[in-house]
């Protein structure tokens, strides 16, 4: 896929990276000279310009592109210009990064497609993370059921997946299993990547260090992890 990011702050170069990292090509847009040349070598494209510059916007490869995220969080102002910018220029899916409530407001009256909160969702996740044992990671698909990852328990390792009967004891689902492999990126900072196993079986023997991938109502996993 195409993705347009439009601010190079913690957020957005990180988003930029990761997503490179995956395979998609990513132009990465930036006012400040340091971060394009921080970042040229991580993320595919990188450019020099002023997203809320209609001349400058102009040139983008908008109609090719499937999403755009603004992903400025220190100017309100420039974040909103360049959204109402990119919305006026009909970029197909438009995504925004909200810093407060009346910002929130703005952009949902401008019409954006969907909202990022990277801050409350990283203190959501940090919660979770902080107060569930194994917890790692999850992903809400709704306000009531999640995929989450947690590392294995050590009373699970051995038994197969048919054993563990988490469907008939908590209504959840093991969906798979991975384990995350460690390597530094050209700034010396360590990134893991996931390797992932495939549909979990019956007949499959969980392992040390394996990470489980579960889904279900939020309440059954809450309920499975303590």
């Amino acid at each position: 896929m195409k993705y347009i990011i439009v601010g190079l702050g913690n957020f957005g170069s990180s988003l930029g990276m990761a997503l490179t990292r995956q395979g998609h090509e990513v132009i990465a847009i930036d006012s400040r000279i340091e971060k394009i040349e921080a970042y040229k070598e991580v993320i595919s494209h990188t450019i020099c310009m002023d997203a809320t510059d209609e001349s400058n916007v102009n040139g983008l490869p908008i109609i090719d592109t499937d999403i755009v995220i603004v992903a400025i969080g220190e100017d309100q102002g420039a974040n909103v210009m360049a959204t109402a910018l990119f919305k006026t220029l009909k970029a197909k899916r438009l995504i925004s990064r909200s810093i407060n409530p009346l910002h929130e407001k703005v952009l949902q009256a401008i019409g954006v497609d969907d909202l990022i909160h990277p801050e409350k969702e990283a203190a959501n996740r940090w919660a979770k993370r902080l107060s569930l044992r194994y917890f790692i990671d999850s992903f809400e698909l709704s306000d009531h059921f999640s995929m989450v990852e947690i590392s294995i328990p050590k009373a699970l390792i051995g038994q197969t997946v048919g054993d563990l009967q988490l469907e008939q004891k908590f209504n959840i689902r093991l969906l798979s299993t991975l384990r995350y492999e460690y390597y530094e990126d050209s700034f010396g900072r360590t990134q893991s990547k996931p390797s992932i196993k495939g549909l979990a079986t019956p007949e499959q023997v969980l392992q040390d260090k394996d990470v489980l991938v579960i889904y279900g109502a939020n309440k059954h996993i809450n309920e499975f992890l303590r």
